[in-house]
This record gives C-alpha cells, sequence and structure tokens, in this order.
C-alpha cells in the first residue's frame, strides 16, 4: 500500500469504512422498499378500479352477503328493500368538473337499521328545495355498495358547520346525530339516478388509490437513494482530503499531527557545563 494511503488502517478510517459498508445497503433497502409500495399502491389502486367496471356487469347481491364492506366487496352491486325516511344534502361535491351537491336519502330496511342512499346528484349549491322528495312506499334500490367515508380523505370535506339537512361525509359515524335510526356502516349509489338527477359513479376503496401516500413513498425512495449517494460523496471527500494532507506531510508543506511523528526527533545538545 502507498504511504499516504497507511492512514486507512488506523482505527478510526476502520470505524468510517465499517459505517460507510452498512449505510448504503441500508439505505439501498430502504428505498427499494418504499418503491415496493408505491408499485404495490398502484397495482391496488388498478385493481380497484378494474374491479369497479367489472362490478358494473355482474348480478346484484342482496346488502347482507356483502357486508362489512372491503376492498373485495366495495363496489358490487347490491340491492335493499325499504322504505326512504330523511333526506339530507352533501355540499361541495364535483361531478363531471362541474361543483354540486349530492342527494342522500335514508332508505329503512326491514332490518331496522337505515341504508344512506345517494340518488343522484344537482349542479350549484345545496338546496333542499331543488332537492327531489323521494318515492314513497316500499322500494327495491340498486346501486353499487360503498365503504363510509373519512371526512379529510378522497375529496371529502371536514369542515363542520353546516346547515341543518346537511353533512360533509356519508358515514354512519357523521350521521348517528342526524338521523333518528342506527345507519349501516356502508352506502350505496344508484346505478339509475331518481328524478333527472346525475348518477354518482362508484369508486374505488380508501388506500387503493394513487393518493398522499402513494407518493409520498415515491418521495421517500427518493429521499433513500440520495442519502446513499451522500454516503458515497463524503467518504471520497474525506479520503481525498486525507491523502492531500499526507502527500503535504510528506513533502513538508503541513506538520504531522502531534503524538505522530515520521522520523526520529535529534539528540538533544549535552548540557552546558559537561
Amino acid at each position: 500500500m502507498e504511504v499516504v494511503y497507511r492512514f486507512l488502517l488506523t482505527p478510526r478510517w476502520w470505524g468510517i469504512n465499517v459505517f460507510v459498508l452498512l449505510a448504503i445497503p441500508f439505505c439501498v433497502f430502504m428505498g427499494s422498499w418504499q418503491l415496493g409500495r408505491f408499485e404495490d399502491r398502484v397495482a391496488d389502486h388498478r385493481a380497484a378500479n378494474e374491479q369497479v367496471s367489472s362490478s358494473k356487469r355482474e348480478a346484484a347481491r342482496p346488502l347482507a352477503e356483502l357486508l362489512p364492506v372491503d376492498k373485495k366487496t366495495s363496489g358490487k352491486q347490491t340491492t335493499a328493500t325499504g322504505r326512504y325516511g330523511k333526506q339530507l344534502l352533501v355540499p361541495d361535491r364535483e361531478l363531471d368538473g362541474k361543483r354540486g351537491y349530492y342527494v342522500v336519502t335514508m332508505l329503512r330496511t326491514d332490518g331496522g337499521k337505515a341504508l344512506p342512499v345517494v340518488r343522484g346528484w344537482l349542479p350549484g349549491d345545496a338546496d333542499a328545495a331543488k332537492a327531489p322528495a323521494a318515492p314513497a312506499g316500499e322500494v327495491t334500490v340498486t346501486g353499487a355498495l360503498q365503504a363510509s367515508e373519512s371526512p379529510g380523505s378522497n375529496g371529502v370535506s371536514a369542515a363542520g358547520g353546516l346547515p341543518a339537512g346537511q353533512t360533509g361525509a356519508i358515514s354512519a359515524a357523521s350521521l348517528v346525530n342526524l338521523v333518528p335510526y342506527d345507519v349501516y356502516d356502508a352506502w350505496v349509489t344508484l346505478t339509475k339516478a331518481d328524478s333527472g338527477m346525475k348518477a354518482v359513479p362508484a369508486t374505488a376503496p380508501q388506500d387503493t388509490g394513487l393518493d398522499l401516500k402513494a407518493f409520498q413513498n415515491l418521495g421517500y425512495t427518493g429521499e433513500w437513494f440520495v442519502f446513499a449517494g451522500f454516503v458515497v460523496f463524503m467518504w471520497f471527500r474525506l479520503l481525498r482530503r486525507e491523502v492531500e494532507f499526507a502527500r503535504d506531510t510528506e513533502l513538508g508543506l503541513a506538520e504531522e499531527p502531534a503524538g505522530e511523528p515520521t522520523h526520529e526527533p535529534a539528540d538533544e545538545p549535552a548540557a552546558a557545563g559537561h
């Protein structure tokens, strides 16, 4: 080994080298893991959208057979029978690039619980006077089953203080204080909207789309690979500095650190008088 590189055998550089040899594979592993998470979310998003599309061609099944709602049953066609009850509006919902609101009517089933049914969408500000009244008597509805919404995600408003007769999210937790009966932890959007309203298309279940979490995984992937590159860069920078210092020391352009002499000290002169 060339003299200038002998510093690589010192304990300090042994520690630096071990750290680098451990840090680089760790950063690469973490970056690959985050990339895998992103790819899994992309695959889930694609599969969920394909499921929603294919479910439109399937025969509708009774509601009880599809509960509780999960990634496999979300978007499936279902049927339920009952009588319509309280009607609510869900403001600030977009459809085909236009702002409007959902008309949600509670379907009181024979089981005693109420199923939120999105009967359609209307443009503009939420207005109870413009929302068509629900059909009277016993009805059987057919539509796509959807999981309860979470305020603040997938475009669902988390704002409070809405006027009476309105709700920001379609979920049992949001509706429990707005209606006088138990509510299913699910909802249905009609395949064919009522009274001239536009049908609200089914969507993929939450945590299966290319949302903020997915792109966070992609961002973390880049960060981990940047960390790996930074470790390599700093190692070469330290190595270059040490080599330059060692060469300068050999040429007498730099002083050797105290305690590490490169040559034998000269004999001390004899004491005066001896």
